[in-house]
């Protein structure tokens, strides 16, 4: 993989590992690429705190006792090109070695670990929604912003390769 600077992958390397990642999940790459350009602006380093997702959907396993407050935290930010929320990755098995020495959420960042996590919760998300991407990408956003699947489903067109590439 070239760089742009140091440990920062070109864009064209990402864009090229998207589309490897997606079709090995039997996805749209199209599609992945488009939900990177939306999520990220294709910055692997990006990460977000969802405060409201933290008090829904972390608080109530912190106040458990059921993990610690920094896995509690990392669970409520977004991380890498995907985006992908901690809490949704640790469902979907992410770094499950035992409840107490799990892997770094932040690995997530690893645009090969990312894209990897993340085209495996696009594809249980389509398979959710019976292969309806729009109503798939509701569901990656939560409902945060309603006009989130129009949104990635215009960037798609810009990734989309002629019939005889």
């Amino acid at each position: 993989m070239s760089t742009t600077s140091a440990n920062s992958p070109s864009r064209a390397d990402l864009v090229a590992l998207a589309r490897a990642t997606a079709e090995a999940h039997q996805l749209d790459a199209a599609l992945v690429c488009a939900i990177c350009e939306q999520e990220s602006a294709w910055n692997p380093w990006a990460i977000r705190y969802e405060p409201a997702f933290f008090a829904h959907y972390i608080a109530p396993q912190l106040n458990a006792g059921k993990i610690s407050n920094t896995e509690a935290q990392a669970r409520a930010f977004s991380w890498g090109l995907m985006q992908v929320m901690g809490q949704v990755a640790r469902e979907h098995n992410f770094g499950a070695t035992s409840s107490t020495n799990a892997a770094p959420l932040a690995q997530l960042c690893d645009p090969n670990c990312g894209l990897e996590i993340g085209c495996a919760v696009l594809a249980a998300k389509l398979a959710t929604a019976h292969g309806d991407a729009a109503r798939a990408l509701q569901m990656w956003n939560g409902g945060g912003n309603p006009n989130y699947a129009a949104e990635v489903l215009v960037r798609m067109e810009k990734y989309q390769r002629p019939a005889n590439a």
